[in-house]
């Protein structure tokens, strides 16, 4: 089991009742939908993560226009390779692929899990 920071649980807890608007639609059209347990706003170590499917180690990150600075570049970096010695992969996808890419998106996901669409029919 992951070691988490308690400081963050309630930090984790707001993030899970506020979120964004692609957080929601990959959560509510494509994450719940998985036949296995996804937590959403997920504390590990000292961070939260927006979704995390811990069957596959697993973390989905979405990712707005404040990490697109050089200074939260270097901050994603340091995460993911903090997550990443974990034993985590993490996979990080832009709101604006959630607006426009959705499929591709679930795509991306789905081979991760080493999954496909027919396989959610079942």
């Amino acid at each position: 089991s992951l070691k988490y920071n308690p400081k963050l649980v309630g930090n984790a807890q707001s993030l899970r009742k506020n979120m964004t608007d692609e957080e929601k639609e990959l959560w509510y059209k494509f994450l719940k939908l998985l036949p296995m347990t996804v937590n959403r706003q997920k504390n590990i170590g000292n961070y939260i993560v927006d979704f995390f499917i811990s069957s596959k180690n697993i973390v989905i990150e979405i990712d707005g226009r404040q990490h697109y600075t050089a200074k939260n570049k270097a901050a994603d970096a340091k995460r993911d390779a903090e997550l990443a010695s974990l034993g985590l992969k993490v996979l990080r996808y832009s709101n604006n692929a959630i607006r426009y890419d959705f499929r591709i998106v679930c795509e991306s996901i789905l081979r991760h899990i080493g999954m496909t669409w027919d396989d959610l029919k079942k």
